[in-house]
């Protein structure tokens, strides 16, 4: 595999692509990039997404994943960004890889999500307890080495997001020669046609029939592990979330990790907002289209470009403003916790994580709603980019904390309420 990284700098070149490819440019927003790190990924990213591009329409009209542009993305090891320097990544801190992936999401929101959560799951492998040491230094090395995906398994038919809590049916057995026996399903499993490794949540069952939540790294190329083909969705069609099913996998002692420390996403982390940022991403997109009408759609009524017209003016002033307030608030938050000199104050800060969440998803589905209404019908064909632009944030009112739970969350700490 062709390397890019080189600790601590990254490279900015990528597989060639053509200049002409349709993809937003992202401006370069105050104050970022503020360093030579952070001007390479967003170089990178930016390069990147316009490969993306190429194929995102084709993808989601066939809902199929992009295995081509993934191996893109393995070429140019923009898979490894989150991998420590010290195992031969780039080591990216959460601002970076938000910056990148921005970036790469205005390309194709189903990429930028698979990649969103490879590299919190890359990270987590890096910085958690849960591994032992050996394994962790395997997958590290197999990220690095052949750009292996990773990526955590926990929803079920069932249980819907672990997030809020409940028992998982897919259970781990011990066997009498020590190994473990794992049987079950996970739904909505990004990136599974193409994963290496999965993380899998599920219950624990001992000899004497004494259950406990765990979770077990498991090879995908093992025996017993099977993809369903389900995913057929509205949005992010080509991140390739099907069903994972588990047919008496036998899977080492080893490879079982210590228990989770409370529910799925509940603990307060700078890798919770990168999905965060692949939203803006492709509002952004959304916002750069509608742009790019206005200035070149001239109606025979009119004889000037709609952009002209004050009512148009008006929407892409509204989409700016939400911009502007949703990029604030999710850069704002990554850079307290970046600030946060104690644990402990990087969990009274929490509640700001859920209030960018919900800002930023909230924020894209009206920017793309008011870009449609800029474009008229024209924004509806499946021949233009705006309508998967507009069906791709939706997903993000699945991904947690759910608006109800942010708002909770939010609701209770101004009330002082446990």
């Amino acid at each position: 595999m062709s390397q890019i990284l080189d600790p601590p700098t990254l490279a900015t070149t990528a597989p060639d692509v053509p200049s002409d490819i349709p993809c937003a440019t992202i401006a370069r927003f105050p104050p970022y990039p503020r360093t030579e790190r952070e001007e390479r990924v967003i170089a990178l990213g930016e390069r990147l997404a316009r490969i993306a591009a190429a194929q995102a329409d084709a993808h989601d009209k066939a809902n199929t994943f992009p295995h081509d542009t993934f191996a893109a993305l393995r070429e140019a090891g923009f898979l490894s960004l989150t991998v420590p320097e010290s195992a031969g990544g780039f080591g990216a801190s959460p601002l970076e890889a938000m910056l990148g992936l921005e970036r790469l999401a205005a390309g194709s929101g189903s990429v930028g999500l698979g990649v969103a959560m490879q590299f919190a799951a890359v990270a987590g492998v890096a910085s958690s307890d849960a591994w032992p040491e050996a394994l962790r230094e395997r997958i590290l090395h197999d990220v690095v080495a052949r750009g292996a995906l990773l990526n955590g398994l926990a929803s079920e038919p069932e249980l819907g997001s672990p997030s809020r809590g409940g028992g998982f049916r897919t259970v781990a057995r011990r066997a009498d020669d020590g190994h473990w026996v794992i049987d079950g399903r996970k739904t909505w499993s990004t990136l599974s046609p193409a994963l290496t490794w999965g993380t899998v949540l599920l219950t624990v069952r001992e000899h004497d029939g004494t259950e406990s939540r765990g979770q077990f790294c498991v090879p995908m190329d093992s025996p017993g592990v099977r993809i369903e083909e389900t995913w057929d969705n509205l949005a992010m069609r080509a991140s390739g979330s099907h069903d994972v099913v588990f047919e008496h996998v036998v899977v080492p002692d080893e490879y079982r990790l210590r228990p989770p420390k409370g529910l799925p996403a509940s603990q307060v982390s700078g890798w919770n907002l990168l999905t965060s940022a692949v939203y803006l991403g492709v509002a952004q997109a959304a916002r750069d289209y509608a742009v790019r009408f206005a200035q070149e759609r001239v109606p025979s009524g009119l004889g000037a470009p709609i952009a002209t017209l004050q009512t148009v003016q008006h929407r892409i002033a509204q989409i700016d403003i939400l911009l502007l307030q949703a990029r604030s608030v999710l850069y704002g938050t990554i850079e307290a916790w970046a600030a946060a000199s104690t644990p402990e104050d990087r969990q009274r800060i929490g509640w700001q994580f859920s209030a960018a969440k919900y800002t930023v998803t909230n924020h894209a589905i009206q920017i793309t709603d008011q870009a449609l209404r800029v474009v008229g019908s024209a924004g509806l064909k499946r021949s233009e980019p705006l309508e998967r632009y507009f069906r791709d944030v939706r997903a993000g009112l699945g991904n947690p904390p759910m608006d109800d739970v942010a708002l909770t969350t939010i609701g209770k700490q101004a009330l002082g309420i446990q």
